[in-house]
């Protein structure tokens, strides 16, 4: 029976458009269609120069198509962008609103709508990117309603009142369609920026639970592997290798309470992966039965403290669980494997001929597999492999790096 642990393979987040990206694609989209709807109206605009004044005319030019070029600048710089559309929408405004003081002879009737109502929609759009959705549609209302006054007076080409207010509902409906876009797509971006960081607050929360269920599992394999394995031996020490074994384990166990309260998490010295493996081979000779060790194509490359010290632990706790748990019979084979996966790999085998367990049948309550070898390998990115039944002996086997992460191409 086998029980492993594996780590959920990390993904690459993809970054959502945002509030703020939103906001430059519409004004440039406003910036450059707007200059492009005021070039249409140039050919119109020319045939209606002999009925204006020429102060107002190019007052009017100025004002208005002038805004739109600073407008285009203006979002290509990302600058200035609310306060050029604000000063677009408010000269149209009082541009319609004058109208019939720019046109030279008030009595004659205009053959045609004035050239500034093909730029009503121009002005609504500006609008909706200087101001809020609300101040955006009363503006949407206004300055149709003020051209469809215009429209009605001779200056304005006396229209009768049908005309004047179907150009007006007809203008009304062209800006309202910019402003739904523009609103639904700054509800769709503030949504996403919400959701964004909704989901960064509970990732921060989550690595602090991690953070924090990291330094637990630490503290119980320390006080597991040394505190209550040294007073275990010590209470079944009755001969005088016994006691002098439960001596150096309780000068170890003081030895890795130091080393626990000095270390930090932010430690990045980097180990030898030789010096790994001699480590774990070192370790059977302070343990009371033998174990045949066999080290074979130790790589070059080095791992990190952190995960030094796991797969050292971990191992080592396998080799104590075998010395507590397969029995005692002289017969009992132990043995640890260590060889080396690549450069900086490696697979630990500890194993024995013992009496074996259920693994189902392990209390939670019990450390020594869970928590000392499986979380302990698992949180530094390797995996534990636990086989084993009653009659067959155990055989543990670490290995760091997860197989699974080194295929998917993730590293440690």
């Amino acid at each position: 029976m086998t029980t492993e642990l594996t780590a959920s393979p990390p993904r690459q987040q993809r970054r959502p458009i945002s509030r703020s990206q939103m906001e430059v694609v519409a004004s440039r989209s406003v910036a450059f269609f707007g200059l492009l709807f005021g070039a249409q109206t140039f050919p119109v605009m020319l045939g209606q120069v002999v009925q204006l004044q020429p102060v107002w005319f190019w007052g009017y030019n100025i004002a208005i198509l002038g805004g739109l070029l600073v407008s285009v600048v203006a979002a290509m710089l990302r600058r200035f962008v609310r306060s050029v559309n604000t000063w677009v929408a408010l000269s149209y405004l009082v541009a319609m609103a004058t109208w019939p003081l720019a046109v030279l002879d008030t009595d004659t009737v205009a053959k045609e709508r004035p050239w500034l109502w093909f730029m009503c929609t121009v002005a609504t759009a500006a609008a909706a990117i200087a101001f809020s959705t609300w101040s955006a549609a009363l503006y949407l209302v206004l300055a149709p309603s003020v051209y469809g006054v215009i429209r009605l007076t001779p200056s304005g080409g006396g229209a009768h009142w049908d005309l004047a207010a179907l150009d007006t509902i007809y203008a009304i409906l062209l800006g309202g369609a910019v402003l739904m876009i523009i609103t639904l797509l700054r509800g769709a971006a503030a949504s996403v920026d919400s959701a964004q960081a909704t989901a960064l607050a509970r990732y921060s929360h989550a690595i602090r639970q991690h953070a924090t269920e990291v330094e637990r599992v630490q503290v119980d394999s320390i006080v597991h592997d040394s505190v209550l394995t040294t007073l275990i031996s010590a209470a079944r020490a009755y001969s005088p290798d016994a006691m002098a074994l439960s001596a150096t384990m309780a000068s170890n166990a003081i030895g890795h309470l130091k080393e626990a309260a000095a270390a930090s998490p932010d430690d990045e010295s980097m180990v030898a992966v030789e010096q790994v493996a001699e480590r774990i081979a070192e370790a059977t000779n302070t343990l009371s039965a033998p174990f045949t060790v066999r080290v074979l194509d130790i790589g070059a490359g080095t791992v990190s403290v952190q995960v030094a010290d796991a797969l050292y632990s971990a191992a080592v706790q396998a080799m104590v669980n075998s010395l507590q748990h397969a029995g005692h019979a002289n017969d009992i084979d132990r043995w640890v494997r260590i060889t080396g996966v690549g450069a900086d790999g490696l697979e630990v085998e500890i194993g024995d001929t013992g009496v074996g367990f259920s693994i189902a049948e392990v209390p939670n309550e019990r450390l020594g597999l869970r928590v000392s070898i499986v979380e302990r390998v698992a949180n530094a990115g390797g995996r534990a492999e636990i086989a084993s039944s009653p009659g067959d002996g155990t055989v543990v086997s670490i290995r760091w790096p997860d197989p699974e992460q080194e295929e998917r191409g993730t590293s440690w």
